[in-house]
């Protein structure tokens, strides 16, 4: 009766793993995942099947496209926890928030410092560099031990250390470091907020030959309250609050006249300093500056100061703050080649250029498009 009981089981098991696998084979594929906010692997032509690849996209495409993906990474995350797994596909949970678990390398070549050094041989103007830290870089000591080994603080220096005299680095490590236990961090990104962005604007900016604007002449919109960021890509967990993505409005300050967006053939549109639209979407991050990769901001700001900005995602709270100092502000993502650009953006024409990235993103070579 034992055995009986054993065989029915066995073959209960077995029924139901090869229905799952084939129901996977044979449902609707997908093209995006809207909670993981990633575009999912496609099956690779039979053709390619001698590649020595072949095979690891194929299991790229299953594990992307498996029955019940979401729900079960949704169901692992919560469950993981009380499993005494703190770490949850390479994120750590700790309390109410997410921190990225990578373990950090001793870099000693770095490739975006070398493009730096290049463009700042080559500017007639003065250039300035920041590099952001990430949120586990930050909150280092909220980290289990073995990840504490090479912080980010080490990282940043290493990379200013690559850097020419002649340019200009900016500090936000410590001033972050020194304002943690204030709302600085996305609790499910490792992203900076928009406040986190102005403490570090109120130095940034005399670095840069101005005053700041005080936070007593800023009007705080609550433009979005569900937010969850990449760190909640990757694990889908619930437990920690949603964050707010703010916009800061100058009270009386200088008026925006004109923002143009460039596509990669030069084409322009219309654009927007916050784009309500993307609250709605997969990215509500996209809300700062419509996600745009090249625009040009024009201000009622009575001077002639211009402005060259080389960013990736972390300027994009940051900019709105820039615009009180300029008549005219570009703005390029680091993956965009500026020579591509050149009969819209000549870097002459701008006395100071303003390389902004985080930190981490510094350390790929092909962070800054050369």
């Amino acid at each position: 009766m034992i055995n009986l009981s054993k065989k029915i089981s066995g073959i209960f098991v077995a029924v139901f793993v090869i229905g799952f696998f084939v129901f996977t084979l044979v449902r609707e594929k997908g093209i995006i995942s809207f909670h993981e906010n990633k575009v999912l692997a496609t099956p690779p032509e039979i053709s390619h099947i001698t590649e020595k690849e072949y095979f690891d996209k194929l299991e790229n495409c299953f594990s992307d496209h498996f029955a019940f993906r979401s729900r079960l990474m949704t169901l692992n995350a919560q469950i993981s926890p009380y499993m005494g797994e703190s770490i949850i596909n390479g994120v750590y949970v700790s309390g109410n928030s997410l921190l990225n678990a990578k373990k950090r390398d001793n870099i000693t070549e770095w490739k975006s410092a070398d493009t730096i050094n290049k463009y700042a041989q080559q500017s007639k103007g003065s250039v300035y560099v920041m590099a952001v830290p990430a949120s586990d870089g930050i909150y280092t000591e909220k980290l289990p031990e073995y990840l504490r080994g090479y912080t980010q603080k080490m990282q940043i220096d290493s990379f200013y250390s690559s850097l020419d005299t002649g340019i200009k680095k900016i500090d936000a490590y410590n001033t972050l470091k020194m304002l943690s236990d204030n709302y600085i961090y996305y609790r499910n990104d490792t992203k900076w907020t928009s406040y986190g962005a102005f403490c570090v604007y109120r130095t940034a900016i005399q670095k840069l030959g101005f005053l700041p604007v005080t936070y007593d002449k800023y009007k705080i919109e609550h433009a979005g309250v569900d937010f969850r960021g990449n760190l909640y890509n990757k694990t889908l967990y619930t437990d920690t609050k949603a964050d707010m993505i703010d916009a800061y409005i100058c009270i009386n300050g200088k008026n925006i006249t004109e923002i143009t967006a460039y596509d990669e053939n030069l084409n322009e549109k219309k654009a927007d300093l916050y784009n309500k639209e993307y609250l709605q979407t997969n990215n509500p991050y996209k809300f700062y500056l419509g996600g745009e990769d090249v625009l040009k901001i024009k201000t009622d700001a009575a001077n002639d100061k211009k402005l060259l900005v080389i960013k990736d995602e972390y300027a994009d709270c940051f900019i709105p703050f820039l615009t009180q100092h300029y008549s005219e502000i570009a703005v390029i993502s680091g993956k965009c080649r500026l020579s591509d650009y050149s009969g819209i953006i000549n870097p002459d024409e701008y006395a100071q250029t303003f390389f902004l990235f985080g930190a981490d993103n510094l350390t790929d070579k092909n962070c800054i498009a050369s």
